[in-house]
Order: C-alpha cells, then sequence, then structure tokens
C-alpha cells in the first residue's frame, strides 16, 4: 500500500517539475520573442507611414511621425460601422520646421472578401489624400490580392473628400478602377479610405487645418 502511495507521490512530483519546466522555458520563449516582434511591429508601422507620405516635389516633407491620442466622435464611429470600417493608430507627421504636415492614419475594413483588410492613408493638412498602403490584407490569390499592385497606385495626391470605383474605367479626378472579378476586395478598399478621408474632416479643424 504504501509503494503505491509513494509511486503515485513520485509521479505527481514528476508531473509538477515537468510543469513548471515548461513553464519556466515558455515564459523565457516569449520574453525572446517578445521585443523583437515589437520592434518589427514598430518598424512596419514606420514604414507604411512613410510611404504614404512620399517625398516629392511641391509637397512639405515629413521627418518624423507621432502616434496621437485620437479617438473619433461617437458619430463617426456610426457612420463608419455602417461600411465595417474601424479606425486604428492615427499618426502626426512631422515636417522638418516641426509643423503638422498632416496625418497618417491607419483603417480596417472587416468586410473584405478574405479577412480584414488593413490601411494606412496619408492625408496632408490640405486635404491631398498622398498614398496609401496596405498592412494587412489576406484575399485570393490572383484576384483581392492584387489590391496592392492595382488600387494602390491609383491613390496618389488625390484632391477629393471621397473616392467611388469604376469597372468601366475612370472618367473623373475621384474615380480609381476596380480590380477586375475582386468587387467585394474593391469595395472594402474604398471604403477604408473613404473612412480616412472622413476622420480627417474631424481631425483638420482641431490643428487648424484644411476644413
Amino acid at each position: 500500500m504504501n509503494k503505491d502511495i509513494n509511486s503515485a507521490l513520485k509521479d505527481a512530483l514528476v508531473l509538477v517539475v515537468i510543469t513548471l519546466v515548461s513553464g519556466l522555458l515558455l515564459g523565457l520563449v516569449n520574453m525572446l520573442t517578445e521585443e523583437p516582434i515589437r520592434l518589427q511591429k514598430e518598424q512596419a508601422v514606420i514604414e507604411s507611414c512613410n510611404a504614404v507620405f512620399p517625398s516629392e516635389q511641391g509637397f512639405a516633407e515629413a521627418a518624423t511621425f507621432e502616434l496621437t491620442g485620437y479617438v473619433p466622435s461617437e458619430s463617426l464611429i456610426a457612420e463608419l460601422s455602417k461600411d465595417g470600417i474601424t479606425v486604428g493608430n492615427v499618426y502626426k507627421a512631422i515636417g522638418t520646421d516641426g509643423s503638422v504636415t498632416g496625418y497618417a492614419i491607419e483603417v480596417t475594413s472587416a468586410e473584405g472578401y478574405g479577412g480584414d483588410i488593413r490601411l494606412m492613408c496619408g492625408i496632408t493638412s490640405d486635404g491631398i489624400l498622398r498614398g496609401v498602403s496596405i498592412l494587412e490584407i489576406s484575399e485570393t490569390a490572383g484576384l483581392g490580392m492584387r489590391a496592392g499592385d492595382v488600387l494602390v497606385p491609383q491613390i496618389h495626391n488625390l484632391d477629393v473628400d471621397h473616392i467611388v470605383f469604376t469597372k468601366t474605367g475612370k472618367t473623373s479626378s475621384n474615380e480609381i478602377d476596380a480590380i477586375s472579378g475582386a468587387t467585394i476586395t474593391t469595395t472594402a478598399f474604398v471604403n477604408c479610405v473613404n473612412g480616412a478621408l472622413d476622420v480627417s474632416e474631424e481631425l483638420f479643424p482641431m490643428e487648424g487645418g484644411a476644413a
């Protein structure tokens, strides 16, 4: 009887030791990987901010980007949610002279064909849509995944308050050509960009910029 009890206690002790060691190892792995992952994410954000504020003649250069504490108004949140849009981080684009040259606005659509589509949109203080960078997308290969090749290049220095897509060839400055065979992806992309433009309209009066 005692032999059975001792054996059971020994087995229990072994399990406890294994559990403790496993927990320590997992904690160590998390400690070793957490910081590199954080730095990688920060670098991706910096690169996307730079991508949507390209250095070009005629535009103030964005030297640095500063995270704001901006939270959309309840009315804007409700309006954007109708199209499945949420607003993430918003960064001030700071020029070499210290002035605010615009904003890099992170927006996400929950209505992509294959999942969330997350964009960073750059909008200057005078309301010019400088560019868009894709942060996250998981659409169909050969269709929606062509957003980076088909849609992104069309968003460049547009002086518009909203955009629409067309399947018959764009004829105005606020139109972009849709991805053939990927209407859902194109719609989600356009809604993201329009969401960022709506955010900019709320932001600019706070900074004394474009109305």
